[in-house]
């Protein structure tokens, strides 16, 4: 009970604020980007889905590095925001929210992709033959074919954002009850040879790891139908 009392709650609020905020951005903008380069040709598609998978295959760090070297005050974009805008992005939880929601963008628009990809052609005709625009498709038959797949997407790209360290550490830092997440506050604890306070987050994201497994696996348990019968 004591050790519970000394507990400053805030690292699991921030985690789970910013991990909804950065997957609402995510979600829209994989869903976006992954309907465009469905239209794009073979040789663009394949470009520009190289620099939108990149964050996945980054290390973490580097992108936040990148991140860093965009937003500081000491770049043009940073000052210009700062100046014109009163915008800051370094050192604060937009930070947080920037980093989280780059680093788990690929998860969401790969996730997408692959779902539209599968989705069944002739209904997409059927809905041209019902005089639907491209865009009453895509929302009202593309999207609701392809849900479990956005789904997923969703759900594994906000628990990347919750465990998001290295990007997030380099662009918005480790200040407590502003910018430090539970993944941060693991290696800070750490560092600090707080090992039972460190042990603690570490259960805390081995609890919500589990249940967004857990749900990921409830969302996607209709495909496992035909595995079953087989």
């Amino acid at each position: 009970m004591d050790f519970l009392q000394k507990i400053n709650w805030s690292p699991l609020w921030i985690s789970l604020k910013t991990g909804v905020t950065a997957t609402v951005i995510a979600f829209f903008l994989g869903i976006f980007c992954a309907r465009k380069v469905m239209k794009l040709k073979p040789s663009q598609r394949g470009i520009l889905d190289g620099i939108l998978t990149m964050p996945l295959v980054l290390p973490p760090t580097v992108a936040g590095f990148i991140l860093l070297m965009i937003f500081s005050l000491k770049r043009p974009f940073g000052s210009f925001l700062l100046e014109n805008f009163d915008i800051k992005i370094v050192q604060t939880w937009k930070g947080c929210v920037i980093a989280a929601a780059v680093i788990a963008f690929p998860l969401m628009y790969r996730n997408a992709r692959a779902a539209f990809e599968q989705v069944d052609i002739n209904l997409i005709f059927a809905g041209q033959t019902l005089g639907m625009s491209d865009r009453a498709i895509f929302w009202k038959v593309v999207i609701p074919a392809a849900g479990p797949g956005i789904a997923s997407g969703t759900v594994l790209s906000f628990a990347r954002a919750i465990g998001e360290y290295g990007a997030t550490s380099m662009l918005a830092g480790n200040i407590l009850g502003k910018t430090r997440t539970v993944s941060v506050a693991i290696a800070a604890e750490t560092a600090a040879g707080n090992y039972d306070m460190a042990a603690f987050w570490a259960v805390v994201i081995l609890v919500i790891s589990f249940f967004i497994v857990a749900f990921i696996n409830i969302v996607t348990g209709r495909g496992m139908k035909m595995g079953r019968w087989l």
